[in-house]
């Protein structure tokens, strides 16, 4: 059996192929899995679990499919998806996690993330982030009308995009004495994480001790998937049309 591990799938109603992936990949490899871990912005961004669109409806009722057939699902909110909440979990079956966790992975204890904490260098986003996790402020924007809610979400989006033009990748990228801090506070040698959309294993020696970070991959233009077992894991990338067949869940 394995665990597998996605995250920044950025899905939009306005990208059906990826869509259509994800559906693929929780139909046909995910159904098989001992559990899936999903470490944030699977959406490209979530405005509130009361989402109406159909977009929102068949995401999740393709996740509480799953879980009913009885894969556990754990999620961890990303910098996309942070007013994901209770009431999406309890439509769809999908246990929230805090945002750094300690798991066991088939004897092995790691730390996972969404990845965009340990961006340290990166002052201005960690200010925003600060700002928008406010509790005050999230149940005030919940609250707003729905159409006033997603013209906020757009404006929103245009500002970070424009924001990421100006920055070095170097900024935007983790910042390695944080990455060894949290390592050391969870005394675990393995961590897992999105965010930054380089997909890649690090291995490093800090103190002494050998440690492996593992990097998610984005789905803009392939699947990013992490493979979990006894024997060890593999990072694999598919054509977003690897998954394309039809698989339903029995």
């Amino acid at each position: 059996m394995t665990t597998l591990f996605i995250s920044d799938l950025h899905l939009a109603a306005n990208r059906p192929d990826i869509t259509t992936c994800f559906l693929n990949f929780l139909h046909c490899e995910a159904i098989d899995a001992d559990a899936l871990y999903i470490l944030g912005d699977l959406f490209e961004f979530w405005t509130g679990d009361d989402d109406p669109t159909p977009f929102a409806s068949q995401i999740r009722q393709a996740l509480h499919a799953l879980t009913t057939h009885g894969v556990p699902v754990y999620f961890i909110q990303g910098n996309r998806d942070f007013l994901l909440g209770e009431t999406f979990c309890q439509q769809t079956g999908v246990i929230l996690l805090p945002d750094v966790t300690e798991i066991d992975l088939y004897g092995q204890r790691a730390v996972i993330l969404h990845g965009d904490t340990l961006c340290t260098d990166d002052e201005r986003y960690q200010a925003f982030r600060r700002k928008v996790h406010q509790p005050w402020l999230q149940w005030l924007f919940k609250r707003l009308p729905w159409r006033l809610r997603t013209r906020i979400v757009s404006k929103v989006q245009h500002d970070i995009r424009d924001d990421k033009q100006t920055k070095s990748m170097t900024i935007m990228d983790v910042n390695a004495q944080e990455v060894a801090t949290v390592m050391a506070q969870h005394h675990v040698n393995l961590m897992i994480h999105g965010h930054t959309h380089r997909p890649a294993i690090h291995e490093d020696t800090y103190e002494g001790s050998r440690q492996t970070r593992i990097v998610l991959g984005d789905w803009y233009e392939q699947a990013s998937i992490l493979y979990v077992d006894k024997s060890g894991y593999s990072l694999k990338q598919h054509a977003l049309t690897h998954n394309n067949e039809q698989c339903e869940i029995d």
